[in-house]
């Protein structure tokens, strides 16, 4: 589903396109918010061409940031692009089942992923599974909204084209806390920002 998206789209999109500038540069701002200066080892979940990677990495401290992504051509440009750091990995990763021993990351990030997968709360576990005690998870995903549905049809229909159909899961209502509460977690902040069409979470593992 994913296959059509080019390997650098954040980055390039971000440069190009004003509106997704300003939609990018609030998430930049409020997942900034919710993470911690501590340094330590960080998994991001979807990494794609590494650009929110980059935003984590910085705002962390620079901690040891590994992003995993379903896109080969993405892990790639995005170890082109990021890995000379030393302190940024990618590799081709699925979500569902995470290559890494229990209790191996200080915090993980899922930014609109979610709603990609097939099985969240699996997805969920996963994450739970891989995180130290007192870790912490960042998530977020599409409010699916009124207004976000509205311009999500008109977004697919043109520049945003290559994503058609791959929102498979819709998380209306609150559904997310109630998946992150099933999975065990504490949830230390729950907001919705853009006019509600996002909504953040930050949970806690106890």
């Amino acid at each position: 589903m994913h296959k059509r998206v080019p390997p650098d789209w954040y980055h390039r999109s971000i440069r190009e396109n004003i509106l997704q500038r300003f939609w990018h540069q609030r998430r930049f701002s409020e997942v900034g918010k919710l993470i911690e200066q501590t340094g330590g080892k960080i998994l991001d979940i979807g990494s794609a061409d590494g650009t929110f990677s980059r935003v984590i990495f910085e705002k962390s401290g620079e901690a040891y940031v590994i992003g995993i992504d379903v896109l080969k051509m993405s892990v790639d440009w995005a170890n082109r692009k990021w890995g000379k750091s030393k302190k940024m990995r990618f590799q081709v990763g699925d979500a569902h089942k995470l290559e890494f021993p229990p209790a191996s990351f200080d915090a993980v990030f899922a930014l609109e992923v979610l709603e990609h997968v097939y099985d969240p709360e699996k997805v969920l576990k996963e994450i739970k599974r891989v995180l130290k005690k007192g870790g912490y998870a960042v998530l977020l995903v599409p409010s699916d909204s009124l207004l976000f549905r509205l311009i999500w049809f008109f977004w697919t229909k043109y520049r945003g084209s290559i994503w058609k159909d791959t929102h498979i899961q819709s998380f209306k209502n609150d559904f997310l806390i109630k998946l992150c509460k099933n999975a065990g977690f504490k949830i230390e902040v729950s907001r919705k920002f853009l006019i509600g069409m996002l909504h953040l979470v930050k949970l806690r593992k106890i």
